[in-house]
């Protein structure tokens, strides 16, 4: 009979790897849990178009009013998204790294596409992060919104977000990028339920049909925007288009 010894050294090691990976794990939910906070927040300000000019416009008076807090916040997030990305990239690789040998036949049985191509949505949600910010927040993209003010001299975001959405390209490409956003979203909540174990074979399908819906929820909220300004339901201030 033969017995195979555990040697001391193997055995932290391997308790070290175990832990590593919770730890990047932990982290992602964390900095999951912020982003999807924010991601909620931003929704919840850009729904004040449909309050109308005056009400938009205040919202983003007070915000930049903030003025060096709005940088810390801002500061803040971009460090939160960086890490969630890092680790989700490390994850990733560190499991592709785990079966260098492609299966000649692959049958994914609990594995969702949501979570097979959770690397993937991400990385096409921070390319569109990146034109978004250039397109509204830096205006590198349209120069000429940095000149729009309303009646009270105040930068216009009301008339900014109308007028870069009646682009239906720029609006097409930010409900794809919505849709992305949220079938990435639907997975994510759900494994951050699993990561801090307070998922199991029973609650689990419950905190699934949640993740979906809340999904559900973001992507109404956000696509609404663009859409009642391309079929002409919010319309620039008197009217105009």
């Amino acid at each position: 009979m033969n017995t195979t010894i555990q040697s001391p050294t193997s055995s932290c090691v391997g308790a070290l790897v175990v832990v590593r990976s919770v730890g990047q794990k932990l982290l992602m939910a964390v900095t999951g849990v912020i982003a999807f906070g924010f991601v909620v927040g931003h929704m919840i300000g850009n729904l004040q178009i449909f309050l109308g000019q005056e009400q938009l416009n205040t919202y983003a008076e007070a915000l930049q009013n903030l003025g060096g807090l709005l940088w810390l916040i801002r500061l803040s997030l971009f460090t939160f998204f960086a890490i969630h990305i890092w680790k989700g990239l490390q994850v990733t690789f560190e499991n592709w790294a785990s079966r260098p040998v492609n299966y000649r036949y692959r049958q994914y049985v609990k594995a969702a596409l949501t979570s097979r191509t959770m690397i993937w949505t991400g990385l096409m949600i921070l390319a569109f992060v990146i034109y978004h910010l250039l397109h509204f927040t830096v205006q590198a993209t349209n120069p000429e919104f940095k000149d729009l003010t309303d009646s009270l001299g105040r930068h216009d975001v009301y008339s900014m977000i109308i007028l870069g959405f009646q682009n239906a390209v720029v609006a097409i490409v930010y409900i794809i990028a919505i849709a992305l956003l949220c079938f990435h979203l639907s997975h994510a909540f759900s494994s951050t339920f699993q990561t801090i174990g307070w998922a199991n074979s029973n609650t689990l399908p419950k905190i699934e049909l949640l993740g979906y819906i809340i999904a559900v929820f973001v992507f109404i909220g956000y696509v609404s925007i663009p859409l009642s300004i391309l079929f002409g339901c919010v319309t620039l201030p008197q009217g105009g288009m």
